[in-house]
């Protein structure tokens, strides 16, 4: 069994403690981070190597940022998203770890919708559906995990109404996710669970953690070859209730091994 962890820790510096506490207990084979707020050179190697990870980190002063953890080699590590050479916001790293193609993904958020961050969103999510029908084509085992930055569906968020003008929500975004799936891509969790209102993500504001008022935003996306070996997908809901805890919790799915 492969357990893959995803996590938007919103600043690997402000959240350390809870971070190196996760990674001993739950000890994950892979952890995709996103949101990582720091540079390579400032990244916590060491402590994290102690743990007995091998890393793969594209920083990104103050913003973005991502990483891939394994208790295996990382190979063919390959640093951001292709289809764009201009663009240089730390958003994706893809490696091959565990006989799987893992990416850690940390897609645009997108708001406010009439600007040009929500133009990026939609072009950044082209580039992602071009780039997953590619790896389709390797018929390997493929995992897309992370912050996706998408509502898929108004049963994964507390209020839809509250959410209807919100890029996380809009007919465009959710149709680009949707391509994805058509591709022949399974989303791990809804796989598995039907119940609505399960999230990963909660506010800071308003007392969200305290009354459940969550958003379902990470998640991980499986080639056929990896979704035939789908044991679990579950919301590791703990994290998010300790002190300085990041605003998203881990997502964690478990892969059975290869026949």
């Amino acid at each position: 069994m492969t357990s893959i962890a995803s996590w938007n820790v919103n600043s690997i510096k402000a959240r350390l403690p809870n971070v190196l506490a996760w990674l001993e207990s739950a000890s994950p084979d892979i952890a995709l981070f996103q949101e990582l707020k720091t540079v390579e050179d400032n990244f916590p190697r060491l402590e994290i190597e102690a743990l007995g990870y091998h890393c793969a980190v594209l920083g990104q002063k103050s913003y973005n940022g991502v990483a891939i953890l394994s208790k295996q080699p990382l190979e063919d590590v390959m640093m951001g998203l292709p289809g764009d050479p201009a663009d240089e916001q730390a958003r994706y790293v893809e490696a091959t770890t565990f006989g799987l193609r893992v990416a850690t993904i940390y897609l645009p958020n997108g708001n406010p919708v009439k600007t040009e961050k929500f133009s990026y969103k939609l072009a950044w999510m082209d580039r992602l559906n071009d780039h997953a029908y590619d790896l389709l084509q390797s018929e390997q085992p493929v995992v897309l995990g992370g912050d996706y930055n998408i509502i898929p569906q108004d049963e994964d968020v507390y209020d839809p109404r509250a959410f209807a003008g919100d890029a996380l929500a809009q007919p465009e975004s959710r149709q680009r996710f949707r391509a994805l799936l058509n591709q022949g891509y399974t989303e791990a969790f809804r796989a598995l669970n039907d119940a609505p209102h399960l999230y990963s993500f909660w506010d800071y504001q308003g007392g969200a953690w305290q009354n459940d008022h969550g958003l379902r935003i990470d998640h991980f996306l499986l080639s056929p070859q990896a979704a035939d070996r789908l044991e679990s997908c579950e919301i590791d809901r703990e994290p998010r209730g300790k002190t300085k805890a990041s605003d998203h919790t881990p997502v964690v799915c478990r892969l059975r091994d290869a026949a």
